[in-house]
């Protein structure tokens, strides 16, 4: 029997825009790949989303990116409708999505992490609230929406004369320059696997939203060219990052390297699946097509009810 998959895109958070571009495409290989596909644009009326599940699919593929649709809201309101849906629960999901939270989770496995602090918008406005250079980031969205590297020698604003745009709290990290990677990994509990290492380059300032989803804005190298004991302590890194939260589906670690020490930056539960993606390169990579992942994603779909 065929499968019938709903496929949630759009949202209202700042990512909006790439969660439709990552639903359609995987709507599209689903639909290549058999299954019964409909489409959901997500708007803010959750009634109307609850009619659109209606009759219940057999899976929700989860393309939503961002506050919402990536930090347990809709994976609490799929659980409730005993839905199974792709990528982590409820639980990995809202931890994974609230940075200084999981850095505590992965500090407590070995992992490094750089040092933050949490301040408000008024801190911030005083003056350098750690020495130069750090980064000024959301404590929970994705796709380095807002994120601003302040350096020496810098005399701009991490943001305009209206203020902080997203909520009260502001996580401010030390910048780790370097090298920048980033492994995904399949699977749940012990059969977790990392699938490859990606080295990123960008001509910008840093991997920021328009490196990751512009055409052109990003050079990916994979499988890295690095030494085989940093690959391995990546592979190694990523996957106690998605165990220890509890991650399932995919996710996809994000790492900075300094040259001595490797840093784990953030977990992103609902990786991007653009064109310009990462998770489909490596995939692609490992002889797994588009169509390949995004059933497999299906098949290992879970609900928490």
């Amino acid at each position: 029997m065929t499968k019938k998959v709903a496929v949630l895109m759009g949202g209202w958070s700042a990512e909006r825009e790439v969660s439709l571009v990552s639903g359609a495409a995987c709507a599209k290989a689903l639909v290549n790949a058999g299954y019964m596909v409909t489409p959901i644009d997500v708007q803010r009326d959750m009634g109307g989303l609850l009619t659109r599940l209606l009759p219940r699919p057999d899976v929700v593929f989860n393309a939503l990116h961002g506050r919402f649709g990536e930090d347990g809201c809709v994976q609490g309101l799929l659980d409730i409708l005993d839905v199974s849906y792709t990528h982590s629960g409820l639980l990995a999901s809202s931890i994974a999505m609230n940075k200084p939270l999981s850095k505590k989770m992965f500090a407590a496995e070995g992992l490094h992490v750089a040092e933050e602090i949490i301040i408000d918008q008024e801190t911030l406005m005083a003056g350098d609230p750690m020495p130069r250079p750090y980064v000024v980031k959301p404590i929970n969205e994705g796709s380095s929406v807002a994120v601003h590297i302040i350096r020496e020698g810098d005399n701009h604003k991490p943001y305009d004369d209206s203020g902080w745009p997203l909520g009260e709290e502001i996580m401010v990290e030390r910048f780790i320059p370097g090298q920048e990677f980033t492994v995904a990994v399949m699977g749940k509990g012990d059969d977790a696997k990392a699938m490859t290492v990606t080295e990123i380059s960008t001509g910008r300032e840093f991997y920021d939203y328009d490196a990751k989803y512009v055409a052109g804005g990003s050079v990916h190298v994979l499988p890295a060219e690095i030494d085989k004991d940093l690959f391995d302590e990546a592979m190694r890194s990523a996957e106690i990052a998605h165990r220890c939260l509890g991650c399932r589906g995919i996710s996809r670690a994000d790492f900075r390297y300094d040259g001595e020490k490797l840093y784990i930056l953030e977990i992103n539960t609902q990786p991007g699946m653009t064109p310009t993606s990462l998770v489909p390169e490596q995939a692609k990579l490992l002889d797994m097509s588009f169509e390949d992942l995004v059933s497999w994603m299906v098949e290992n779909a879970e609900c928490d009810a």
